[in-house]
């Protein structure tokens, strides 16, 4: 199998099995990137915005940190610059989530290491509503 078909088998995996993601460094802006995927998102999933700086964005309440939102979730999509990333891998490992994803341009071979230490599956530098888009209009994802 190539590289390129384990990573599609990865993201069908995380798209198929996710019913909550929390959408770390959500942005109540409309011209942001965060903003517009969460709003894609949102269309399939559940999205949790986590941003310290927000009580609710678009009438959703917002979590300071992962780790305090209650109940399961299955995705943590990062919107935090590259070197930032370590600073959320803490409250995902207690969040207990199995997917983390690094938006397109992050990344960080400190932080993917220590979540796949523990088992945690890791995307980095991929968009998540680009990749989604792509595997709906191929029929991977019904």
């Amino acid at each position: 199998m190539s590289e390129s078909s384990r990573q599609d088998a990865l993201l069908i995996e995380i798209f198929a099995s996710s019913r909550r993601i929390a959408v770390v460094g959500l942005s109540p802006d409309p011209s942001k990137a965060s903003f517009g995927v969460a709003q894609y998102l949102g269309q399939y999933y559940e999205v949790i915005p986590v941003n310290p700086n927000y009580e609710q964005i678009e009438g959703v309440r917002c979590y300071p940190s992962v780790a305090l939102i209650p109940g399961p979730v299955d995705l943590i999509d990062v919107f935090r610059r590259s070197e930032r990333v370590p600073d959320f891998v803490e409250d995902a490992l207690v969040a207990g989530s199995p997917y983390f994803w690094m938006q397109l341009g992050i990344h960080n071979d400190a932080a993917r290491a220590t979540l796949e230490a523990k088992g945690v599956q890791v995307v980095d530098d991929l968009c998540t509503k680009v990749e989604h888009a792509r595997l709906l209009r191929q029929g991977a994802l019904v």
